[in-house]
């Protein structure tokens, strides 16, 4: 038997906003970062809930390259591969996160769901190259060695945060 979504979060969500075209992304933003993707039960749901089509609603969020249509791990990893950071070694780093975590070029997530490692075109931060953000939160003058600890700090946090459940 098929598990059913469960739309409290979402119903939270929508509670927050007007219930017109305007809100909608917004209201994706806030249903994202609370899935850290855009589960596919949303789409019929919230179309309904603000009075718009689905299909619009599937256009805005596949338009906007921000939405994930494709789960996301916990900790979102981004390898700043923009000149500066290119010429400086963020391919190395981005091997050995990688090598770290089982991922490939095609393979972005980790399969429980606590990593995910993509490459940007540029995060804005050249003077700091080579950049790493996780969860937007910059780390700047990375090395694969710094990118190997940084994994250690967070696999820790996770730990932490399963021995407190």
């Amino acid at each position: 038997m098929e598990k059913r979504f469960d739309f409290t979060k979402v119903d939270e969500i929508l509670t927050s906003y007007p219930r017109n075209e305007h809100s909608t992304i917004a209201i994706l933003q806030d249903i994202q970062e609370h899935y850290h993707y855009l589960p596919r039960e949303v789409f019929p749901y919230v179309a309904k809930a603000i009075g718009v089509g689905e299909a619009r609603l599937y256009g805005v969020a596949t338009f906007y390259e921000n939405f994930s249509l494709e789960p996301k791990g916990k900790y979102v990893i981004r390898c700043c591969d923009g000149t500066a950071c290119h010429v400086r070694g963020s391919t190395p780093i981005l091997n050995q996160l990688r090598k770290e975590l089982g991922l490939s070029e095609t393979k972005k997530t980790t399969d429980d769901l606590n990593f995910t490692v993509e490459t940007v075109s540029c995060l804005g931060a050249c003077g700091l190259a080579p950049v790493l953000t996780v969860n937007g939160e910059v780390h700047p003058a990375m090395t694969p060695a710094s990118a190997s600890e940084l994994l250690k700090t967070l696999r820790a946090e996770i730990e932490k945060e399963a021995g407190n459940e």
